[in-house]
This record gives C-alpha cells, sequence and structure tokens, in this order.
C-alpha cells in the first residue's frame, strides 16, 4: 500500500479537512474572545490607573495578551474541533459510509492528523515569531505598571547584580557578551552593609577592567552632595553574562535565543536543565495538535442511535483535558528538577499517543 492510498478520497480528504479547520477556528477564536475580555475585566483598572493611559493602551495590552491566549488554547480548540467534526459525520452516517468502503479507523482519521499536523507547524511560528516577543513587552511592560513601554522588545530588563558589597540596577541591557550595552545605570555602593553613596549614569559598555559608565553622578550620603563624574569604570569583577542572563525568561524567547542562552549559561557554569525542559517544550507544545485527532476520535466510531454518542464525546474531551494536566505537571517536575528535562517536554506526549492508539484500536474492533 503507498502512501496516497492510506487517505481516503481526495475529495473527501478535503472535505474533512476543510470542516476541521473551520471548526478549530472557530472554536478558538470564540475561546479567545471570551477569556480576552474577562483577562480585560481584570487587568484594564491597573492599566488606567497610571496617569496618561487610555484607550491606546488598552488596546496595546489586547494586543500583546491575545497571542499568548492563541498560544495556550490552540491544542484546546484542536481537540474540540476534532470532536465537533467526528461527532457531525456520525450523527450523518458519514463514518458509516467511509468504514463501509472498506477505510480503516486509522484511514478515515488521516485527513485531520494532516491537517493538524499543518496546524502545529503554524503554531510553531507563531510562538516563536509572535508569542515570544509579545510575552517579553508584556512582562516588561508590567514590570513599570504599565507605565512608559520599553522601546526594545528584545532587551532585558530591571536586572540587579551583586559586585562584592554593592548592588548594581540596570534598568535595560542589549546585545550578548563583550558587546553587551547598559542602560539607566544605578550603583548602591555600600560599606560593611551601609549605603555610602549612589552612582547614577545613563548608558554603559564593557571595557578590559570593567564597566564603563558615563555620563555619571555620585550622590554622596552623608553629606547630601551630588556631583558630576563624567565617565568611570566600575563593577570590575562583574562579568557580562551576570548582566544579560540573570533572569532569563524562556517564554520571552525564541527557540533559538533561548537555545543561544542556555549554551551561554552551560559556559558560565551555571544551571540550564529548567531552561532545557523548556527549550524541549516548545517543540512538544505545539506538537500536541496531532495527539488530539488521536483523543477526540472516540467520539467518531460507534453507532449515533446507540445514545452513547454524548458520552463518547465527553472521553475525548476528558482524555484531551487529562493530557493537558500531565503536560502542565511533567513541565513543572522538570523545572523543579524532579524529571530530566526531555523526559518533561516528551513523556505526556508520548504516553498519550499510546493512549490514543490503544482506545483507536479498541475502537476499530
Amino acid at each position: 500500500m503507498n502512501l496516497i492510498s492510506f487517505f481516503p478520497s481526495r475529495t473527501v480528504a478535503i472535505y474533512m479537512g476543510r470542516m476541521f479547520l473551520v471548526r478549530t477556528f472557530a472554536v478558538l477564536a470564540a475561546l479567545v474572545l471570551v477569556l480576552q475580555a474577562l483577562d480585560l475585566l481584570s487587568n484594564s483598572g491597573d492599566i488606567l490607573a497610571f496617569p496618561g493611559n487610555g484607550d491606546a493602551q488598552v488596546w496595546q495590552y489586547v494586543s500583546l495578551r491575545a497571542p499568548q491566549i492563541v498560544s495556550r488554547f490552540l491544542p484546546f480548540s484542536v481537540l474540540l474541533g476534532t470532536i465537533l467534526t467526528l461527532i457531525t459525520m456520525n450523527q450523518n452516517s458519514e463514518i458509516v459510509a467511509l468504514k463501509g468502503s472498506g477505510l480503516s479507523a486509522h484511514q478515515v482519521l488521516a485527513p485531520l492528523l494532516v491537517a493538524s499536523l499543518g496546524v502545529a507547524v503554524i503554531s510553531f511560528v507563531f510562538n516563536d515569531r509572535v508569542v515570544a516577543r509579545a510575552t517579553a513587552t508584556l512582562n516588561q511592560w508590567q514590570k513599570v505598571n504599565y507605565g512608559k513601554l520599553p522601546i526594545d522588545r528584545g532587551d532585558r530588563a530591571n536586572v540587579w547584580v551583586r559586585d562584592g558589597d554593592d548592588l548594581i540596577e540596570v534598568a535595560q541591557i542589549r546585545g550578548r557578551g563583550d558587546a553587551t550595552r547598559l542602560g539607566g545605570i544605578t550603583l548602591y555602593d555600600r560599606t560593611g552593609g551601609n549605603l555610602v553613596a549612589i552612582l547614577r549614569a545613563d548608558h554603559g559598555r564593557r571595557v578590559a577592567n570593567g564597566w564603563e559608565v558615563s555620563p555619571a553622578t555620585r550622590f554622596d550620603v552623608k553629606s547630601g552632595n551630588v556631583r558630576p563624574l563624567g565617565a568611570v569604570v566600575i563593577a570590575k569583577d562583574v562579568r557580562p553574562d551576570q548582566f544579560t542572563l540573570a533572569s532569563v525568561d524562556a517564554d520571552g524567547l525564541s527557540f533559538g535565543a533561548l537555545k543561544a542562552a542556555i549554551a551561554d549559561l552551560s559556559d558560565a557554569g551555571r544551571p540550564t536543565k529548567a531552561l532545557e525542559g523548556s527549550l524541549w517544550h516548545k517543540l512538544s507544545g505545539p506538537l500536541s495538535s496531532v495527539l488530539m485527532p488521536l483523543l477526540g476520535a472516540v467520539a467518531a466510531f460507534g453507532i449515533a442511535r446507540s445514545g452513547k454518542l454524548f458520552v463518547r464525546a465527553v472521553i475525548g474531551m476528558g482524555l484531551g483535558f487529562a493530557f493537558f494536566v500531565a503536560d502542565n505537571f511533567a513541565l513543572a517536575m522538570g523545572n523543579l528538577g524532579a524529571y530530566p528535562p526531555f523526559l518533561a517536554a516528551w513523556a505526556p506526549f508520548l504516553l498519550f499517543f499510546f493512549i490514543g492508539e490503544a482506545v483507536l484500536i479498541r475502537s476499530e474492533e
């Protein structure tokens, strides 16, 4: 049997795939509309509380939050789209006709599996190109209480580093390695735990013997005097990775950027297990859409007149919910270090793949 003969006829395959995709994205649109409205009700007060914020900032928040909602609920929409498609076909005796023509259960589901694979590819690209940037920007915006939105969406923000007794706060960081650039630097000069002076500068760059910041001013706590310093060198023992990798947000980085950050952390001797699990999950998460036709297939088989079609649909939704619970649990255990990174990302996918196959084979028998 060649690959083409594994599918129903071209007309049936297109019909099933179109029906599946229309229902999937219709469910997704409804979920995003409802959940975004509820989320906006709980956060609009905080957004408008900042002086000068208005409708433009509310819509800006929607543009940043909506991609996160789409990313999170797309696999669930695929599950509901699968169940609605198969229930409709079962009620219209189309599944019976396909089975009667000699097609196996896997052949009946083949168009949905291919369509869901396309959805998984779209989901990965959307997460990598849109969701990661929106998440990074929203996190920075929330850190300033919905004040002035940071200009560079790829920057790290509000990073604290210790240099001996001194504390250094950097408002914004660009670049990596020796090309790292600092913006909005505040150094708290402490001696024996007591604050002696506060040094502030607008810009900073890496030099051979530390970090050159300029134009710098120094406030002396004891005298209360402020004097300009021009360009000075500070933080001689602070490495670039302590600024750029102080807080790596896996959700706010693309697949390539997260992989590079993990490599930098590993070279610096820092722990990376939790981030490695998140890196693998950037692949297994979108691919979970391919599982949904298998888990929802229980709604396709069985006679609709038996009165058990609703029960079969509930079982399909139950399997889907169980997968999402197992996936979140495994990822949390990976973040705690209890599961290896690969196992944390892929174990639920593989487990429910075999469960879906077992249910499908049992239904076919």
